[in-house]
Parts: structure tokens; sequence; C-alpha cells
């Protein structure tokens, strides 16, 4: 069975409000706490897409890299794991400034990856919800990833992600590097990506779509359009299980 992006778009409008008892809105910096998110203060400075609201000014450090604004950034690049075909679509919501974001990233995806992306039964998608939890960082790594990602491929985009949320807490230009080499990608451009936040208006599309299902928090994970309650790997596993 094919499942179209509208017609998983549509399961999820009818779960109603959903997300994790995670990252929420208002800068919570993963408390964990229950509350709502408005649907405002999304993504940086002013929120408006593309106007680089949220860039950053970063120390490029031992790289030494002399950063220019990229000129054409694949804004069209969906990260993506998995047999394009397969019946069930997991689809992952995620802010890089979000603990519980890297908690799922770095503790949980690993075995769904093994037991159901890579075995083909699942086809993996990444969107990015920017809450932001820090304004400074989120949509600056996102883009930084998404650069990665459009550059070298989906390898490499979540190889970068594993690594940049490994840094967590202690972002910067030479950790976005760190994270680019480990993932065999070039440091200096995707620090150019963060510094001029290149992938905004592609994160801010996701947020709204996100929005547009109900989302409050993060991490968030839908299962063939129907919200997981919970981020971990029983209650992910046992959520295609069911879709299988």
């Amino acid at each position: 069975m094919e499942h179209t992006r509208r017609s998983l778009l549509a399961g999820a409008a009818v779960a109603g409000v959903v997300g994790a008892t995670g990252c929420l809105g208002g800068n919570d910096g993963g408390s964990g706490e229950t509350g709502g998110n408005d649907g405002g203060g999304g993504g940086g400075g002013s929120g408006e897409n593309g106007d680089n609201a949220v860039a950053v000014d970063l120390d490029t450090g031992s790289y030494n890299c002399d950063l220019a604004e990229p000129s054409d950034p694949d804004l069209d690049y969906r990260p993506a794991l998995g047999d394009p075909d397969a019946d069930v679509v997991v689809r992952a919501f995620e802010d890089f400034t979000c603990p519980h974001c890297a908690t799922y990233k770095l503790d949980h995806f690993p075995t769904i990856r093994e037991e159901y992306v890579d075995t083909g039964q699942v086809r993996y998608e990444h969107f990015d919800f920017p809450i932001p939890v820090d304004e400074t960082w989120a949509v600056p790594v996102a883009s930084a990833a998404r650069g990665v990602g459009a550059r070298e491929g989906d390898e490499a985009y979540f190889a970068f992600s594993s690594a940049i949320y490994e840094a967590q807490g202690d972002y910067s230009g030479e950790a976005i590097g760190d994270a680019a080499e480990a993932a065999g990608a070039d440091p200096c451009a995707a620090m150019a990506d963060a510094q001029f936040a290149a992938y905004e208006e592609a994160s801010m599309e996701d947020r709204s779509e996100g929005e547009s299902m109900g989302l409050t928090g993060t991490p968030t994970i839908f299962v063939n359009g129907e919200a997981v309650e919970g981020a971990d790997a029983d209650a992910i596993s046992a959520a295609i299980e069911s879709a299988l």
C-alpha cells in the first residue's frame, strides 16, 4: 500500500493536538513539563521565512574557514532513510536544541533503524520543528545538517545529526565542523550553512507542517500519520508492528 504525503497528513490531523512530554514552546530548555505551544515564536528572530533572522556569527575555530553565503541551497531536500515504497512511513519531528530529541536520536533511533529501516520495512523521514529551545542554535544547526545531507546524501545527514547531538549544550562553529568531518562532509560548507541559516525556509516549512498536524513539542513521532505516545524505542516499535 502506497501512502501519499497528503494522506498521511490528513490522518495525523484527525489525531488532534499531539506532543510527547518533552521540549515544549516558550524556551523551556527541555524541562519535560506539560504545556502548550500556540504556534507563535517559531524559528528565532522574526519568524519570517527566508529572512535569515536567526543567522549566527560563527567562530570557525581551528578550521579557519572564510565563510561565504551559500548561493543555491536545496530547499526541497528531505532527510530520509529506507525503502521509498515501504508500507510504513515513520516521521520524526525534532529540534536540535531539545535535550529530549538528543536522547531520542542517540538512544532510541538506532534501534528503530536497525530493526525496521535497514530491513526495508519502514521509510523514515526527518522533519525540523524548531520550537526553538535555543534561538541561537536551533535553525543554524538544522541548516548545517540539511546542507550536509543535500550535498553528501542521507547517510551523511544522519551521521551528522548523531554527531552534533553529542555536542548539544556546547554548540559552536568548531562543533559543527567536527560533526561534518565525522559525516565525511565539508566542515566549512556546513559552518557556512549554519552561519547564514541557509535552510531556514525549509525548517520553517517543516514547523508549519507540524503545527498543522497539531504538534506541541519535540520529539514527536508519527507512524503512518498516527502520533506515537512517547518517543522511546518500545513505543515506536509497538506502533510500527501494529501498522505492519
